[in-house]
This record gives C-alpha cells, structure tokens and sequence, in this order.
C-alpha cells in the first residue's frame, strides 16, 4: 500500500508511436505539482416537457473530451530527453562522446508533429490504494525554464491531450538517482554566435519557449475526440535577465536594438574524459525589449532586462543536454 497523501503519488511518460494510443510508461520523473485533468464538453438539453421543473439526466450528453494542464519539475541530470524532444520537435538519438559513458543529446527547433507523450499519474486515495489516469496523446505546447540566485534549475511544461484512460494499470515506478541542476552550476554569455563571453552580475534567469496549435481539431466520426494538434504560429521565445549593473553591455544593445547570440548553461559533475553533465539552451539571436536600469534609493541598481527569441537566418534555437541516458 502507498502512502495515503500525495507522498504516494507518482508521474510517468513514454513517448506514443501513434497520436492516442497508449503505451506504458517507462520513465519516472520526481515533480513538484502538476493538475492535468479531463476536461468534458456537456450539453443539456433544453427540452419542454408538461409539468418538469429539473433537467433531466439522461438528455445530458458528452460531446467532447480533451486533456489540460501542466507539470512542474526541477531539471535533472538524467531523464529530460522525452520531455525535450516533444518541446522542440527534433527526434533525438543520444550520441556517444568518445568512447565515454557520456552521450549529447541535440535538440533543434523543429515541428512537433508526431512528438506525443502517454502520460500516467497515480492519485493516492487516503486508503493508500493509488489511482490510475493515462493522458493520452500529450503534447508540450509550452515549456518555461527558471534559476535564481541559490535555487535549482526548474521547469513548467504545459500539456494538451486527447483523453483519459482509467482502464489501464498502474505502471510500477522506478527511479534511478538523479541530481538537480542549480545556480552554483550556471553561466549566462551573450555575443557573436558560437564565440559568446560571460557575464558577471547575474541574479536570475528565465526563458520561456512557447508553440502555438490548433488543438480544436474535434471532427465527425472521431466521438468528441481530436486530431493531433497542428503547429499554427510561429513559435515564440521570450526570457528576462536579471542581475547588478555591472556593465552597459545588454542596456546599450536595448538602445540599439541590435541581436546577440545567448547562452544559458548549467555544467554540473565530471562523467568521463573531458564530458560534463550538461544542459545549455542556445538562442542565436535575441533582441533586448526592455532594459530599465532605475535608481531605487540606496540599494545596488538590479535591471531585469526582458527579452524576444529570434531567427538569426542561420541558426536555430537548441537545446544540447549532456548525461548517461544512452535513449531519450
């Protein structure tokens, strides 16, 4: 029997070969909160019938069904490749480093299409007897990344889906002894694309990376439930910088307006050779929207400069991951 409290519940995913049809999980992440949850499309009918004051029950029907919500965790040294791939549409395959029990994962913005997730929590009830739910055909529309002076590296995926399954059986969880990025581990450049410099003075980071779709895609013949969603905007990349000002160097590209290449990274323990547990996220060129560097009584001047993702022409945003996972 589980603990009977959300210390018995438990969260795993596994990528889907076809949009909503489940698949077991195989991979268990270690959360902080997430509330995705069946959403239900209902119609009541309205009806006249002699001397009936309440609704009746059975002329509600169900007309559609969907899956919303999201998931918090902190990003770890292992385990993040599903979650990456279907935020940043590239299917990935772990390359070796030298020989090393080392392997990089690249993940390039592309189209999601195909890139669904089933998703299966498991509710405790206070009996201790834990409850299943299988989301299926999950998608990542959004993913928000954030590390602040003496915290971790942590994340917030929002989630669309088809349906909910609760006839399938409560996978069994595993979990293999992962470590947390952190602030003590980061570094923040700016610069020319693939020659960027570091900056001192940084407090805080956030990037958010946002993908638009037509997720009402609810036809005949399909009983009230959707189509894989299709990308149907660009793609948006947002984030702020937060720190001292200790330089001009992002107030004057504000003034300017011109692009630099930025780098977030996180280098944690030593794997083999010269190969670090890594997660970078690259944008080769991001603009500065707002840069207020204001004098607020006696304190350190901190600005938060706010800015837009780009395209470069000629480099993608990526997402380079670095651990022992030999699959995603």
């Amino acid at each position: 029997m589980a603990i009977g409290s959300g210390l018995g519940g438990q969260l795993g995913m596994v990528a889907e070969v076809t949009y909503g049809t489940y698949v077991a999980p195989t991979r268990f992440l270690e959360f902080t909160k997430e509330s995705l949850v069946l959403k239900k499309t209902t119609e009541q009918s309205a009806g006249v019938a002699a001397g009936r004051l309440l609704a009746l029950s059975s002329r509600r029907v169900l007309t559609q069904q969907e899956v919303t919500g999201s998931i918090d965790l902190e990003v770890t040294n292992s385990g993040m490749g599903l979650l990456l791939q279907a935020l940043m549409g590239t299917s990935v395959t772990p390359v070796q480093q030298a020989a090393t029990a080392a392997y990089l994962q690249t993940h390039t913005l592309a189209d999601s299409w195909g890139k669904n997730l089933t998703i299966q929590k498991g509710i405790p009830l206070t009996t201790g007897t834990v409850t299943d739910k299988s989301f299926l055909g999950c998608k990542v529309t959004s993913a928000e990344f954030s590390c602040e002076s003496g915290g971790m590296l942590t994340s917030s995926w929002e989630i669309d889906g088809k349906t909910c399954d609760e006839t399938q059986t409560l996978a069994t969880a595993s979990y293999p002894v992962r470590s947390p990025f952190h602030f003590g581990q980061m570094a923040v450049k700016t610069g020319t694309f693939a020659s960027e410099t570091a900056h001192d003075g940084v407090r805080k980071v956030s990037v958010k990376i946002e993908r638009p779709m037509a997720n009402d895609r609810f036809y005949a013949g399909q009983a009230g439930l959707k189509k894989e969603p299709i990308a149907n905007g660009l793609v948006k990349i947002s984030g702020s910088i937060e720190m001292d000002y200790v330089s001009t160097t992002l107030d004057d590209l504000h003034t300017s307006d011109a692009a630099t290449s930025l780098v977030w990274e996180f280098v944690g323990p030593l794997i083999a050779s010269t190969y670090y547990e890594t997660f970078r996220i690259t944008l080769p060129a991001i603009k500065i929207d707002e840069a207020p560097p204001q004098i607020d009584g006696f304190e350190v001047v901190k600005p938060t400069y706010s800015f837009s993702g780009l395209f470069d022409g000629t480099n993608l945003p990526v997402v380079h991951y670095i651990s022992t996972d030999t699959a995603v």
